[in-house]
């Protein structure tokens, strides 16, 4: 995929609130539901409770880079995932949102019984059936 697809309509952020599941950290909640559409979707949403409208666009400007970053590299096809900033997503060290992100993405993708789709350009996934070898060490 090129590019970002965001949802299209409210029914679409209702759909994830309702009928998804959710991941709540520090500075994000993400929410995501399974659809039959062929690509990934993003929504995003910062509401007053953010702050002003300098601090929400500073929010929505952060989560719209990190889904270009890690949810690009994470989303699964024929999924919604809408991305909600909470008080500290604008002023959160960059690092941090990226290893919430990370965390809360696995934890849905488990919770909604996604299948681990082929490893990116960085990075590998171990398949659930494959065994690891333990190490064995020398003299023992």
């Amino acid at each position: 995929m090129t590019g970002m697809v965001s949802i299209p309509s409210r029914s679409g952020f209702l759909r994830a609130r309702d009928a998804g599941e959710k991941a709540i950290s520090n500075s994000l909640l993400v929410q995501a539901v399974a659809t039959n559409h062929p690509e990934w979707r993003v929504g995003l949403t910062a509401s007053k409770k953010i702050g002003n409208a300098v601090a929400r666009n500073r929010a929505r400007r952060r989560m719209r880079a990190l889904a270009r970053t890690i949810l690009a590299k994470h989303a699964r096809s024929g999924m919604d995932y809408v991305l909600i900033a909470r008080r500290d997503t604008g002023n959160r060290p960059w690092a941090l949102l990226e290893a919430e992100l990370t965390k809360s993405l696995g934890y849905l993708h488990r919770k909604l019984g996604v299948a681990q789709q082929a490893p990116g350009p960085s990075g590998s996934y171990r398949n659930k059936d494959e065994t690891v070898a333990p190490i064995s060490r020398q003299g023992d």
